[in-house]
């Protein structure tokens, strides 16, 4: 469940207002989608922010500049896309302010996972790998399969990105191990792809695979594997829109909410 503690105050606004987004990562795919999107969810683009090299690029017609510093005043809420090395940063930059957050930043380092705690003292803030609800709906229900079917099923994560992805496994299938290790309440071992001769497999091991190449936006897929059966839950993204949608949706959820660490499973009611 996610924890959430008071502190965080709803920003003084109508309902007809648009809700205020200043948008980090704003010249990658994701920032672009989002920029594009916006408006489909009530939503302005206030500020836009990006690495100091892209800064000057217009992005839906507003000028990004290389820091966050300058485009928060006016906000209600930050969604960022970026690099992990941003993070801390960023998530300072929010807390100063009290500013929700919506990241989608993959691969975060120790100093970004702490930052973004702090900041949940403060202020609402939601994480996420993945942005999809249909990739939420995935992982409960791989939390649910393994916890009915037990450990006599083996486990094995499959997940394929296009070729720029710099790294694996992605954070949905890091969060699909989450679902398993919960399912059956047991901290059970990764191992990340099998080379030579590797013997027997292990009871009890979660294997996860990643495949790159060409365009593809993002396929994951669980087998349980049992004796004579096997189950395999897939979650198939065919357009980049469905995260954008999915980061839109969560900042209008985290304007007003009190401070704390929210998920994707809040938006759909778990």
């Amino acid at each position: 469940m996610s924890e959430r503690k008071s502190g965080s105050m709803p920003t003084s606004r109508t309902t007809s207002d648009p809700h205020r987004v200043a948008l980090g990562g704003a010249t990658g795919r994701m920032g672009r989608a989002i920029a594009r999107l916006a408006p489909e969810h009530h939503c302005v683009i206030v500020g836009a922010f990006a690495a100091p090299g892209d800064a000057g690029q217009v992005v839906e017609g507003v000028k990004v500049v290389g820091s966050p510093s300058g485009v928060m005043e006016t906000a209600e809420v930050v969604i960022d896309f970026s690099h992990a090395s941003a993070t801390a940063a960023l998530a300072d930059a929010c807390r100063a302010r009290a500013l929700p957050l919506v990241s989608g930043t993959t691969n975060l380092d120790d100093a970004g996972k702490r930052a973004i705690e702090e900041l949940s003292k403060v202020a609402p803030v939601l994480w996420s790998p993945n942005m999809s609800l249909g990739v939420q709906l995935l992982a409960d229900l791989v939390e649910q399969a393994v916890r009915r079917l037990g450990v006599g099923f083996d486990v094995e994560i499959v997940e394929a990105h296009h070729g720029k992805k710099v790294d694996a496994p992605s954070g949905t299938a890091k969060r699909l191990v989450e679902a398993v290790r919960a399912g059956l309440d047991a901290d059970l071992p990764v191992v990340n792809g099998r080379h030579g001769d590797v013997g027997a497999r292990k009871r009890g091991e979660i294997g996860v695979h990643a495949i790159r190449g060409g365009d593809v936006v993002g396929d994951h897929t669980v087998m349980l594997l049992g004796q004579g059966e096997r189950l395999e839950l897939t979650h198939r993204a065919s357009s980049r829109d469905v995260f954008a949608h999915g980061a839109l949706r969560a900042a209008r959820y985290l304007v007003g909410r009190p401070a704390g660490r929210y998920t994707m499973k809040d938006l759909l009611g778990g």
